[in-house]
């Protein structure tokens, strides 16, 4: 194969060590076990630099299991901030496990915590797929998003940036008469 992806075919060692000279760059055993055994004309540098970018990439996608607990009787300001840390999780490469919780009379309404449960999942729709669907569980109910690959994610419930105004508190710079 040639330094740009284009197959040269089958030729010579001979043949190949001098193409490779005349680009300065190396020949490097790609497929040793193949018949015949398939060579890359690359910069030998670049080339351990690529699998070892790769080897790196293989070993991040450990993820993470973080949960986001609920109940069924949420204010909507604490419902978004709980939204924003599942899309943090999420960015981060985490899966997310999202519990909710019935006390007492709630149980008589399970109904609520999957209608909640739901809107949980269409809100994290751009950044996670669903792993586990919403399972009851006792009195709680469990569901398990898994985030979509880096370039697909959207965020939707990002924090806006603070804007600090320029207006002077304690009233010193008045004009003066």
């Amino acid at each position: 194969m040639g330094s740009t992806g284009e197959q040269l075919g089958v030729m010579k060692l001979s043949d190949a060590l001098r193409k490779t000279q005349s680009l300065d760059l190396d020949l490097v055993e790609v497929a040793p076990t193949a018949n015949p055994p398939v060579c890359k004309i690359v910069d030998f540098g670049k080339f351990r630099y690529d699998i070892s970018k790769q080897e790196k990439d293989k070993k991040t996608s450990g993820t993470k299991l973080k949960e986001i607990k609920f109940r069924v009787n949420i204010d909507d300001h604490d419902y978004l901030t709980k939204i924003r840390h599942g899309e943090e999780f999420l960015d981060k490469g985490n899966k997310v496990r999202v519990q909710l919780q019935f006390r007492g009379r709630e149980m008589a309404h399970q109904e609520f915590g999957m209608q909640l449960m739901e809107k949980v999942r269409d809100d994290l729709a751009g950044m996670s797929q669903v792993e586990m669907e919403p399972k009851i569980a006792g009195r709680n109910v469990t569901m398990t998003l898994s985030p979509l690959p880096a370039n697909r994610r959207k965020r939707r419930f990002a924090q806006p940036a603070r804007e600090e105004e320029a207006m002077p508190s304690n009233g010193s710079e008045r004009a003066r008469a």
